[in-house]
């Protein structure tokens, strides 16, 4: 596998190595030891599918107590994928990074805890599995408004996106509760 760190070095987009032929195709997708020396050592507590249409867009989540890293790999469609370090003590809190996510090219993002993250559906439908590391916790999770100006993301949609009503109601970068 090969680890990339993105313009955010604690992301880090994850190259797999795919072995396909005329029957199909296969890959490791999580190994604790080439993750670990890749320099991600994580602990996976839950496993999470969704499913989307296009146009939805999902986001930006992330727990302020029970703070979740999670493993995103796309297994059907295209999503753009963003991830907002939300860090105080970061050198680059407030900051971004977005990226295409496909099926078609089997990579992975790890978004370690201390992030918000969310992404919108760029094909018919997409669908995402999620690995975490800490069980999800209604009680602490908090949105991020996906379209708060300071944090500028240039989401690309055609059109208003479909939202559902926690997201329309996430708050601005200044208003939100984030982590030290």
């Amino acid at each position: 596998m090969k680890f990339v760190p993105m313009s955010i070095p604690d992301v880090v987009l994850i190259e797999p190595r795919v072995f396909g032929d005329a029957r199909g195709f296969f890959f490791e997708s999580w190994n604790v030891r080439d993750f670990a020396e890749g320099g991600i050592d994580a602990e996976f507590v839950q496993d999470s599918h969704s499913r989307s249409v296009k146009g939805v867009l999902r986001g930006l989540h992330y727990q302020i107590c029970q703070p979740q890293g999670k493993l995103i790999r796309v297994i059907a469609g295209e999503i753009f994928d963003v991830v907002v370090d939300i860090r105080k003590s970061s050198s680059t809190c407030g900051r971004h990074v977005g990226l295409r996510l496909s099926a078609a090219s089997y990579q992975m993002l790890w978004v370690p805890p201390g992030f918000a993250h969310g992404f919108c559906v760029l094909s018919e439908f997409a669908e995402i599995l999620y690995k975490q590391t800490a069980y999800y916790a209604p009680q602490h999770e908090r949105s991020l408004l996906w379209n708060d100006p300071e944090l500028a993301i240039d989401w690309p949609l055609a059109g208003t996106p479909i939202l559902s009503e926690k997201d329309k109601a996430g708050l601005s970068f200044r208003q939100a509760e984030i982590f030290p």
